[in-house]
């Protein structure tokens, strides 16, 4: 005696002649079948021309449907990494309110980002990034209890930017005064050369006119730099 009654097997070759694959055949009549048990059944059944296309595009809905959960697992890990990350820092983080670790902070971001202007009595920070920017503003004010009016600012942008908007932009991010600014700077060097970032806002260069600040500094990071060349932290 068969397996499976006449009747059922009668309907799975019916729908396998019609091109239905062996999952939708299951769905079909509602039974769980292996896939070797249908191939089995309906292997003297003739498929339809069109069956290699279906598949095809089966398979490739399937494939966007494996990379969009692959996607979502994969971020859901990431997060959940970069949250044991921050729980990592976050008490390291809380030491920037001492004063001393504050202008160690200090010194390593203007040893990498500061110049000295050309008159020497002053020194500069420029960047693009308004994280930046900010850091040194409030490490330099925390530090030292500068005085805000003497902080000086140029905007450096591109050819086809607005350097009016710009000044702006910077004056109420950093809330300076645009009594403050300089005039911008343009670079001559973009002229024709149409700028691809949307949100690029130009350079700011963020100018304290105060030589012991400036000295002090230095001879922070001079120190920290002999400290870590020493012979203490030689392998």
């Amino acid at each position: 005696m068969p397996r499976h009654s006449e009747k059922i097997i009668k309907k799975i070759h019916k729908l396998r002649a019609e091109g239905k694959t062996y999952g939708e055949i299951n769905k079909i009549l509602n039974i769980r079948l292996a896939k070797s048990s249908l191939h089995w059944i309906c292997r003297q059944i003739s498929l339809p021309k069109n069956y290699i296309e279906k598949i095809t595009r089966l398979n490739i809905k399937n494939l966007g449907k494996a990379r969009a959960t692959a996607i979502a697992v994969n971020k859901a890990k990431r997060e959940e990494f970069l949250d044991q990350i921050g729980k990592i820092n976050l008490p390291i983080a809380t030491k920037i309110k001492d004063k001393s670790t504050a202008k160690i902070a200090l010194t390593m971001l203007c040893l990498g980002e500061a110049s000295k202007s050309i008159n020497k009595h002053a020194f500069s920070l420029g960047n693009s990034n308004p994280k930046i920017i900010t850091l040194f503003i409030k490490l330099l004010d925390y530090c030292f209890t500068i005085e805000h009016i003497r902080l000086k600012c140029a905007v450096q942008c591109r050819a086809d930017q607005n350097p009016n908007r710009l000044k702006l932009y910077w004056s109420k991010y950093t809330g300076i005064p645009l009594s403050q600014f300089y005039k911008p700077q343009i670079d001559k060097r973009t002229i024709g050369k149409p700028t691809k970032k949307i949100d690029y806002k130009g350079v700011l260069n963020v100018y304290y006119p105060h030589k012991k600040t400036q000295l002090e500094l230095e001879s922070l990071a001079e120190l920290i730099y002999n400290k870590f060349a020493g012979p203490v932290f030689q392998r």
